[in-house]
């Protein structure tokens, strides 16, 4: 019998080929193009730049306090990690197929183990913890991307790609993991298939994108941790996505993509491979990590990641 988890990773790199995920590069230069003229949050000059390759599909970079980069290759069951001296290492194997990553304010690194269907928590000595695997008693489908509010609440998104004959819930849904981490509540019940996410630093605003709509959404967050007062901020939906210091909105398409906090789009950064997902790291945080397919680029950016 085959290995449930080789099952579910197998699941993973089948939907990436039927999405046109492991489609060919678009080129291999590193020349910067933005969308539009007047597109000025990236440095005059920069370069999108090539860090390392040799990948089968990245995901998931988050970042540390130190400024260092970890990221996934899903196919392959790794996290790595990006030093801020230029440096790639392998921080972690058997990573339950990880997808998105995201340090709490402890330095856990938190894990969406798609393999496995289990949110995770890891610490700097490497000690795994599994935070939640189910909801009212029924296996989550397969976590996909997270963000840790300043509360120590966790929300993340739980859609299905590939395989679905073993799924327990009754759709594709976003989840709320409140602080004290013992209690679970479904928070977004109303997308086709949610995917990135990612909230404000004074944890007021939520974006999550509907990527099985096509459309990007911001909701005003209650003390509990519930949602409200949804409104579409882009008519576009997402993999990854990131916010930098100014409340702009960066999305993963055909390019990246940022969306000013009105929902005025300001532009595109052209990547070689197509993007899934992005970060700021980096010592003072000015730096895009961008994760594209087989590769990991950077590009300097005019601002910072949000804080």
């Amino acid at each position: 019998m085959r290995n449930p988890l080789s099952i579910v990773i197998f699941s993973i790199v089948l939907s990436f080929a039927i999405f046109g995920c492991f489609g060919p590069a678009v080129g291999t230069t590193t020349e910067l193009s933005t969308s539009q003229e007047g597109f000025e949050l990236v440095q005059p000059g920069s370069k999108v730049e090539k860090l390392a390759g040799g990948f089968e599909f990245t995901e998931g970079p988050a970042v540390c306090p130190e400024g260092n980069v970890f990221f996934t290759d899903i196919p392959n069951n790794r996290i790595h990690k990006w030093s801020i001296s230029g440096e790639l290492s392998i921080f972690k194997e058997d990573s339950g197929a990880a997808n998105g990553l995201y340090f709490d304010g402890s330095c856990n690194l938190l894990a969406c183990e798609g393999g496995r269907r289990q949110l995770v928590s890891i610490s700097p000595a490497g000690e795994v913890t599994v935070l939640v695997d189910s909801y009212e008693g029924k296996r989550l489908n397969s976590h996909n991307d997270l963000w840790p509010d300043p509360k120590g609440g966790i929300y993340f998104t739980d859609p299905r790609y590939g395989n679905r004959d073993n799924l327990e819930q009754d759709g594709e849904h976003v989840y709320y993991l409140k602080p004290g981490r013992q209690e679970l509540v479904r928070v977004i019940d109303d997308m086709v298939r949610p995917n990135g996410i990612i909230g404000t630093p004074d944890g007021s605003l939520l974006y999550v994108t509907d990527h099985g709509d096509g459309k990007t959404y911001v909701y005003s967050v209650e003390p509990g941790g519930t949602l409200t007062d949804k409104k579409l901020i882009a008519p576009e939906g997402s993999d990854g996505m990131t916010l930098d210091e100014q409340g702009n909105l960066y999305l993963t398409n055909d390019a990246v993509v940022v969306y000013s906090p009105q929902g005025q789009r300001l532009g595109s950064i052209e990547v070689p491979e197509r993007p899934a997902n992005v970060s700021f790291g980096g010592k003072t945080r000015d730096i895009l990590f961008i994760t594209a397919r087989t590769s990991l680029y950077s590009v300097q950016m005019n601002v910072k990641g949000a804080k």
